[in-house]
C-alpha cells in the first residue's frame, strides 16, 4: 500500500472511530522488514535489530541527545529496540528510519519548551517530529504516518489496528514502561536491550517525576488516558473528569 493510501485509510479509521466504529486495516503484512547496516553508534546493537545508519537516524539522535537529556534519550532508544524486535518477530514491514524517528520523538514533549503548551503532550512531541522530518526532505506521507504514530502512543486499543509503525511505537513505550509483552521477547533479547541501554534505578518514579512535572500545567490533557494516574498519583488534589457527570449535567440533560 502506498504511503498517501494508509494515511487517508488511517484517516478515515479515526473518523468512524469518533462515530464509535474502528476500523482494522491490516497491519499485519508478511513482509520481512529491512535494517540498514552499520550501526549509527558503535557497540549500540542488540542481535537482530541495528539503529539505522543515515543521516537522518544520527541527526535525530543528536537532537533528541541534546534537547531531552540522558535520561529520556535512552528511553527512546530502547522503545525502537522493543518496538523493531516486535515488528521483526511479527513479519511487520516497516521502515526502521522512520521507526526511529518515531520513537525518539515520541516523548519530546515533555521537554522544557513545552512549558507553556496546553496541547496534548503527545501532539507536541508529533508536531515536532513531522517538523523535523519536513526539515530533512522527507514526504508529507511518511511525516503525517510519524505523526499519527506519536499522537496516538497513550491512547490504548487504537494504535494497534493502525498501520505497522503505530502499532510498533505504542508496543515498544508499553514495554519499556509496564513490561507489556515482556514474555514476548526472548530473555537474549531483553538481557541485550538492558546491557546496552538498562533501566535506571528508579526509573519508574523518575519516569513519573517527569510526566508530572512537564503535565502538571496542563492537567486537562492526561484526561483519558493512563497519564491521568500518574498525575493522581503525584497530586492527591487531582480530580479526574467524570464523563457520566458531563452527560448528566449537560445542557441536553438539565434543560438549561
Amino acid at each position: 500500500m502506498q504511503a498517501g493510501s494508509i494515511v487517508a485509510a488511517v484517516c478515515a479509521a479515526l473518523a468512524l472511530a469518533v462515530g464509535g466504529i474502528i476500523l482494522a486495516p491490516d497491519a499485519h503484512a508478511q513482509t520481512q522488514p529491512t535494517f540498514i547496516q552499520p550501526t549509527a553508534n558503535a557497540g549500540d546493537e542488540v542481535p537482530g535489530v541495528k539503529v539505522p545508519d543515515s543521516k537522518l537516524a544520527r541527526d535525530a539522535a543528536q537532537f533528541i541527545r541534546d534537547s531531552e537529556g540522558d535520561f529520556l534519550f535512552q528511553h527512546s532508544t530502547r522503545v525502537y529496540y522493543w518496538a523493531a524486535l516486535a515488528g521483526k518477530r511479527k513479519g511487520l514491514a516497516f521502515d526502521p528510519e522512520l521507526l526511529y524517528v518515531a520513537a525518539m520523538f515520541h516523548d519530546f514533549g515533555l521537554t522544557a519548551g513545552y512549558g507553556q503548551s496546553h496541547l496534548r503532550y503527545e501532539v507536541d512531541g508529533a508536531n515536532a517530529a513531522r517538523d523535523f522530518l519536513r526539515s530533512h526532505g522527507i514526504s508529507e506521507a511518511d511525516s503525517q504516518m510519524v505523526w499519527l504514530a506519536i499522537a496516538l502512543h497513550t491512547t490504548n486499543g487504537i494504535s494497534a489496528h493502525l498501520f505497522p509503525m503505530a502499532a510498533l511505537v505504542a508496543e515498544g513505550a508499553n514495554m519499556d514502561l509496564v513490561g507489556a509483552g515482556y514474555d514476548d521477547f526472548t530473555a537474549a533479547q531483553r538481557n541485550a536491550v538492558e546491557a546496552a541501554h538498562p533501566h535506571p534505578p528508579q526509573f519508574a518514579e523518575d519516569f513519573m517525576q517527569a510526566l508530572y512535572d512537564s503535565l502538571k500545567h496542563r492537567l486537562e490533557t492526561t484526561q483519558g488516558t493512563g497519564l491521568a494516574d500518574v498525575m493522581a498519583y503525584k497530586d492527591p488534589g487531582f480530580v479526574r473528569r467524570d464523563f457520566s457527570k458531563l452527560m448528566r449535567n449537560s445542557h441536553w440533560a438539565t434543560g438549561k
